[in-house]
């Protein structure tokens, strides 16, 4: 099956808005082993829709919108669609009697036609109920071809995608695609991919493939079966294989990411952490907080950018500063053992280095010293994240505490070989 994604949004055209619900569609039709031979972009133009339409309708086996079916008169979607494939608009009664319900809900005294505008479908289509907005989605099938369209915002058709679109994909595959993520950290895309390339030609079903994400990277593993059992029965080798050749630099399967993974770790194993941070300037705790549960793990922390404060704060000694440098292991040894101590955690972690532009005369700019320390043994990384910009450097430093961390948790050694990544 060839799919088209079409994409509605002068705000896409012009780079406001960065296109994400094509990545979305795209991602979900690959599970389904759908084949995207095409994505269009297309301003809120009627004639330029018009024929953006039409092309699909000759080419492609599914076609699938995304944008304008709001309220506003740019929102020409439904409108070209239907006039593409000779179909008339029609009030969806279902549809409107749930709009009505929602207006009376929030205290709107009346449903304005712009509103009601959203609810008028392609005769003869589905309606897909959208519970995340007030523009509902709709399905038909027309001249051999399949049509779905969706509204634009990511916060309505990401839900819309997992409840409403997935149920229809599933009914058009005639085989179960079923797949796994095997996270990584402490090594990089292109050198995960070679030390995989030999094992990944060997497979056709599964299929094996790498994919570089923010400081981190994954291998997802693909299986198509007759049934959702069958296909993990099938990638279960697979995995295990792979985690096997990579060992501890393997932090999870299917989990979401280093930081997240790391937190969990630390709440269910009901574990403590603080932070003291430097050249973080307090993300690591940023990241922390951001996920769901976090004050069950995170007692707290402080950020001590210049060497003032790390002594006020924390009364690390201005001699051991003085002697060693503020970027030094002797200095991150003592962040972590005194932020710990301080703060009453069970762990400590201290993070300090030269995220650029500018060095400080002894180290190169990306020099990163990353500690750890439980009150029995202190662990400190040296990194050197050269010809990285302040941003990655920073990044980076957190990503190597949260493995740290994760090394600490699962009883893997938390020393760590290179220092590049």
């Amino acid at each position: 099956m060839k799919a088209e994604i079409i994409s509605v949004g002068t705000e896409l055209l012009l780079g406001s808005t960065i296109n994400t619900d094509a990545a979305d569609v795209a991602v979900l039709l690959s599970e389904y082993g759908i084949d995207v031979y095409w994505q269009t972009v297309v301003g809120d133009n009627p004639g330029r829709l018009m024929e953006a339409v039409r092309r699909a309708k000759g080419r492609a086996d599914l076609i699938i919108t995304t944008g304008g079916l709001g309220p506003t008169c740019d929102d020409l979607t439904k409108s070209a669609l239907a006039e593409a494939f000779g179909m008339k608009l029609e009030l969806n009664a279902g549809e409107e009697a749930w709009l009505r319900e929602i207006w009376k809900k929030r205290g709107n005294r009346e449903l304005t036609p712009n509103n009601l505008q959203q609810v008028w479908l392609p005769e003869g289509s589905t309606a897909l109920r959208n519970d995340w907005g007030t523009a509902p989605g709709c399905y038909f099938e027309r001249d051999g071809v399949r049509v779905i369209m969706l509204p634009g915002p990511p916060r309505e058709l990401r839900p819309l995608l997992e409840y409403r679109v997935r149920p229809i994909l599933a009914e058009l595959s005639n085989a179960v695609i079923a797949s796994h993520n095997i996270h990584f950290f402490g090594i990089g895309e292109s050198e995960m991919e070679y030390r995989l390339r030999d094992y990944m030609q060997e497979l056709n079903n599964p299929t094996l493939a790498p994919y570089a994400k923010s400081g981190e990277c994954l291998v997802r593993v693909t299986a198509k079966a007759a049934t959702q059992e069958e296909a993990e029965e099938m990638m279960a080798p697979v995995i295990e294989r792979v985690k096997g050749m990579f060992g501890a630099l393997v932090y999870a399967v299917d989990g979401l990411n280093l930081a997240e993974h790391t937190v969990k770790l630390l709440v269910e194993k009901g574990v403590t952490v603080a932070a003291a941070e430097s050249c973080t300037g307090g993300e690591l705790e940023k990241r922390i907080t951001d996920i769901p549960g976090a004050s069950a793990a995170l007692k707290g922390g402080v950020v001590v950018y210049t060497n003032e404060a790390k002594h006020l704060l924390l009364g690390i000694p201005m001699e051991t500063i003085d002697k060693y440098g503020a970027v030094s292991r002797e200095v991150a040894a003592e962040l972590a053992e005194r932020v710990r101590r301080k703060l009453g955690s069970d762990l400590g972690v201290g993070v300090t280095g030269l995220a650029g532009p500018d060095g400080d005369g002894v180290h190169e700019v990306g020099t990163v010293f990353i500690s750890l320390s439980d009150g029995r043994r202190t662990w400190v990384r040296e990194k050197h994240l050269t010809s990285r910009d302040r941003a990655t450097v920073r990044l980076y430093a957190c990503q190597n505490a949260f493995d740290m961390l994760r090394r600490y948790l699962a009883g893997l050694p938390v020393e760590q070989e290179r220092t590049d990544i």
